[in-house]
This record gives C-alpha cells, structure tokens and sequence, in this order.
C-alpha cells in the first residue's frame, strides 16, 4: 500500500482541507485584499505528467432553474509539469509574471470574466473545490476562450493524476 506523503497532492499555504477559506478569496476582503486568488501547490507530482490544469469551483451553487450546479470561479490550463505552484494573487498577472509562469492561461469563470471571480456566497456551507489535473501532454490548444467544459473536453484520455482540496464558506 502507498504511503500517504506519496500521493499526488493539492495543498494551500492559507487554506486547510475542509478548512475555512478565508475571506479575502471570496470577495469579502477589502482593498488589495479582496477577491484575489489563494496561494496553491502541489506534491508527487506524476512521473508521467508534462502539464496541469486547475479548476475551481462552488460545488454548492444555488440554481434559480433547479437544485445545486457547480459554479466555476477559476480555469488555469497550460501550467508547465515544472512549476510548483500559483502564488497568492496569481490570477490576473499571469503575463506580467513571467518565468517559470510564462505560457499559462487562465480562462472564463460563470460571471463570464477572465482569472479568478469569486462569487458573494450567500452563507455558510458551501463547498469550494479546487482539482488539479496531471496530463500526460505540454499544452492543450483550447484557443482563446478557454472555459471549463473546453477543459474536460480536451483532458480526456490525458489525465495521468488528480489531485483535490476541499475548502468551506
């Protein structure tokens, strides 16, 4: 049996598994604080692996037309099998970033904006997922509207290793 340490993980330097997130991600902090991406790694990555790509969502989104729908608020693709990880506020300075982050994309939330869009969660409870996808190619060639579904569309059959971190509301 594999030991824990081993696997493949998704971790925050900010945020506990089944943690509470804290209040600047969600768009409830103040000034430069407010609604910025958190700081993620990742650990063990795949041998196997050449890229990732991240997706965040609320697993607990209400639905006016129905019962709960994920609603995305992050799409990172193209992330190089070298990086590491995403620093706190990564999201909106992928190009001026550069390094070891040039070429990574990020796409269209459900708010239809670009890079990280945390929505006004309503209450307590909700789910945060943030999965990380290992795939066993260097790019995907989504074009310039990179979304969630062009995602899962495009990773299938190329995934190689997923790794997840839970957080709450």
């Amino acid at each position: 049996m594999a030991n824990p340490s081993d696997e493949f993980r998704l971790v925050s330097s900010n945020i506990s598994h089944e943690g509470r997130m804290p209040r600047q991600y969600l768009g409830e902090g103040q000034g430069a604080k407010c609604n910025i991406s958190p700081p993620v790694e990742w650990h063990n990555l795949p041998a196997e692996a050449k890229s990732l790509a991240l997706v965040v969502q609320d697993v607990d989104a209400p639905d006016p037309a129905g019962p709960l729908v994920p609603f995305v608020i992050w799409v990172v693709v193209d992330i190089p099998a070298a990086v590491k990880g995403l620093p706190e506020g990564f999201s909106g300075r992928e190009e001026e970033v550069g390094g070891e982050y040039a070429g990574i994309k990020e796409g269209y939330n459900d708010l239809k904006k670009h890079g990280w869009q945390a929505p006004k969660i309503p209450g307590p409870g909700h789910r945060i997922e943030f999965r990380l996808y290992a795939l066993d190619v260097d790019r995907l060639d989504l074009g310039h509207k990179v979304t969630k579904d062009k995602l899962l569309e495009a990773i299938e059959g190329h995934v190689v290793g997923e790794a997840m971190l839970i957080a709450k509301s």
